[in-house]
């Protein structure tokens, strides 16, 4: 072999070498997630094919939404069928806030269920305007969740609050519901922080990891369009919701302070897209990149 063609032979096999030789510094990777609510529009025309794009695209994990629903409890079977892991689910959260309501599952049969389906996280997706009305009305949420929370310990599940911006919204005196929140809480009660609406609330992401340590169960990774004014405590347009490393949150210095804080799981989600599929691909590529 003459020189010319081992630099040739040998750059070559630099170029092939990073696919099976390249560590990333970026942690969760080996068990990245995907909220699932980010597709529900793909999974209402078909379940089953979105879900083995899924773990085609190379998502460790998921994270349904609405449990105990009969989808999400196929969502939760076929996601495993496919290898993927189930650890946590967003839930019916008026079976704690509003359990006087018809219709919904008391807390209790909740329990038993992500218990028998061996669900170690349960967390509570939003809140109506009444259980955030003003500050007396987030202590009376913060003293319900953490009843909540008490009992899901009993079950072996931890039970977390995801933020929207809205929490963070000045109210008496400068203090914000996220702050009742932060004080109230008990060490059974934890925190599912979403990066995206920490941005759209004024609040820097890091700061709050740093703020918050062990305090956080998981993380919500999501993008936020460039030139997004911020804060903004009201509605945000769909286009607002952007591919990760498309927008405005640098998310691998976020995922580092995560480790750092102990947090055990991150799960990529986009609440609009008009290619879902599409986003969450390109989200992920963005991510291993």
């Amino acid at each position: 072999m003459n020189r010319r063609s081992f630099i040739h032979f040998t750059s070559g096999l630099t170029v092939c070498l990073p696919s099976f030789a390249r560590t990333s510094s970026t942690p969760y990777l080996d068990k990245i997630g995907l909220q699932l609510y980010t597709l529900r529009n793909p999974i209402k025309k078909d379940l089953s094919k979105t879900l083995t794009e899924v773990a085609q695209i190379g998502y460790k994990q998921v994270e349904p939404y609405g449990f105990p629903s009969p989808q999400a409890l196929e969502l939760i079977k076929q996601s495993r069928d496919l290898g993927m892991k189930v650890n946590s689910s967003h839930f019916d959260w008026n079976s704690l806030l509003a359990p006087e309501k018809r219709g919904g599952e008391p807390f209790e049969q909740i329990l038993e269920t992500a218990n028998r389906l061996k669900l170690t996280d349960l967390v509570v997706p939003y809140l109506h305007e009444v259980d955030r009305a003003d500050l007396s009305a987030y202590k009376r949420t913060a003293d319900l969740l953490n009843k909540g929370a008490s009992q899901a310990k009993q079950a072996d599940i931890r039970l977390a609050y995801h933020n929207h911006a809205f929490e963070f919204q000045p109210l008496s005196k400068g203090k914000t519901g996220y702050d009742v929140f932060v004080e109230d809480f008990s060490k059974d009660m934890f925190f599912e922080v979403d990066v995206f609406w920490l941005k759209v609330g004024g609040v820097d992401p890091i700061t709050m990891l740093r703020k918050l340590g062990r305090r956080i169960s998981q993380l919500h990774l999501k993008d936020l369009k460039k030139g997004t004014p911020c804060p903004n405590y009201g509605k945000l347009q769909p286009d607002a919701f952007d591919e990760i490393g498309d927008g405005m949150i640098p998310m691998k210095p976020i995922m580092q302070a995560a480790r750092k804080a102990g947090v055990k799981h991150c799960h990529v989600e986009q609440d609009h897209s008009p290619a879902p599929l599409d986003s969450i691909r390109k989200s992920l590529k963005h991510l291993n990149g």
